[in-house]
């Protein structure tokens, strides 16, 4: 009997272990097919077969999969990669595989249509205008109203995303979004976004289920990078009803509902307003935080899903879990990390993970490869696991030296 083999596009640095892991463990074989494979340090260190190909390419990549199966069965296609997710679709509808509607992915990758697809269901959004100069960029700042969020038209982790609060940030930004600080995957567009000012919540779903609410601490503007996440959210039961009903309703207007599903809200004064819909799971340590909380293994139970297996999504656990990232405060030489051992040992904590090793170059970009590690902790409620989080936190210490100077 051919061996079971499970087709990955591409990778992630988060969110790629865990996949070949679960992957292993329902008696896959993971098969990594990528433009780049050495981008992803975890395929060659786990002996993970890779296959080279241009994963923006679907003619290529039918090629590479119909000679695999030849050699294996092929049980599913996926990724954990929100820009080829598109393509998985497309690949797994010409093999009659279980997977995501394509043509809904790429309208929700777009965050301009998706906007226009959400307003035209009645769902609560930002003001918003698309521009491609930096003359439109200034028009539509005007008739929205500063501050404003500038976003690239397509792009995930919050790479490019700046709150400008003045005329001068406005053409800082779009000066280094369209002056080649920036790079564009297709032709440049930005959105210009109202600032939706409240706590920042996400719900992750699985197919047409609310499977957990989350708050989330951006850290202070003009970037917006997660400093905190917390799984539950304390919410009371009208907040968690109105989240999840916007939620769901988001999953309609975007003809999604197979697998996963991240939306993203800020809870102003009109409720909830939707910031976002991402069409995957969210970036570890998020499954990790719902398996830990609920007992529920997202991971897994979305690659059941891709090979046509049963999933259960049932809750067996009810704890709070946080994760607090390391965001360095400089620019500057990584001259040492430490005190994971003290911080794994803290009572409560149930993960340290650095990212980074010293000697690592440190140049923040505001978005979501600032951070430098995590540290998760879980407990029976949410104060014990915030004070649990920060012993953990203050175990951890590291120095950040200034670059040298050129010729000193």
């Amino acid at each position: 009997m051919a061996t079971r083999a499970l087709i990955m596009l591409e990778g992630r640095m988060g969110n790629g272990p865990p996949y070949v892991h679960a992957a292993q463990s329902l008696g896959l074989h993971p098969v990594t097919l990528s433009a780049d494979p050495t981008r992803y340090e975890y395929l060659a260190a786990e002996g993970i077969e890779t296959v080279r190909v241009d994963t923006d390419n679907l003619d290529a990549l039918i090629r590479e999969c119909s000679r695999l199966r030849a050699t294996y069965d092929l049980a599913g296609i996926t990724s954990a990669a929100e820009p080829v997710y598109a393509m998985v679709g497309k690949l797994c509808r010409h093999f009659g595989l279980p997977g995501p509607n394509p043509e809904s992915i790429v309208q929700c990758c777009d965050k301009f249509t998706q906007r226009q697809l959400l307003e035209q269901a009645g769902i609560p959004i930002p003001a918003y205008r698309l521009a491609a100069t930096a003359m439109d960029v200034q028009s539509s700042a005007a008739e929205i109203g500063l501050p404003v969020i500038l976003k690239p038209a397509v792009g995930s982790g919050s790479c490019g995303v700046r709150l400008c609060r003045n005329v001068d940030e406005l053409a800082e930004h779009t000066t280094y979004l369209l002056g080649g600080g920036h790079i564009w995957r297709s032709s440049p567009r930005i959105l210009v976004e109202e600032f939706a000012q409240g706590p920042h919540y996400w719900a992750d779903t699985m197919g047409d289920q609310i499977i957990a609410i989350s708050i989330a601490d951006c850290g202070s503007p003009p970037h917006f990078v997660i400093r905190e996440c917390a799984i539950p959210a304390p919410l009371n039961d009208d907040e968690h009803e109105r989240i999840a009903d916007v939620s769901l309703s988001c999953l309609r207007a975007l003809g999604l509902g197979w697998g996963p599903t991240n939306v993203e809200l800020r809870w102003t004064k009109r409720g909830p307003v939707v910031i976002e819909v991402n069409p995957r799971l969210t970036g570890s340590p998020g499954p990790e935080l719902i398996q830990l909380a609920y007992g529920v293994d997202l991971v897994t139970e979305h690659l059941k899903l891709v090979i046509g297996d049963e999933w259960d999504l049932r809750r067996s656990n009810s704890q709070t879990a946080a994760a607090r990232f390391l965001v360095p405060d400089r620019d500057g030489m990584l001259d040492w990390i430490g005190g994971d051992s003290r911080a794994a040992a803290v009572s409560g904590v149930a993960e340290v993970k650095f990212y980074v090793e010293p000697k690592t170059p440190i140049v923040r970009k505001g978005d979501y490869r600032d951070s430098i590690g995590h540290v998760i902790a879980a407990s029976p409620n949410l104060a014990e696991t915030k004070v649990a989080l920060q012993r953990g936190v203050d175990a951890i210490d590291w120095s950040i030296i200034p670059f040298p100077i050129p010729g000193e």
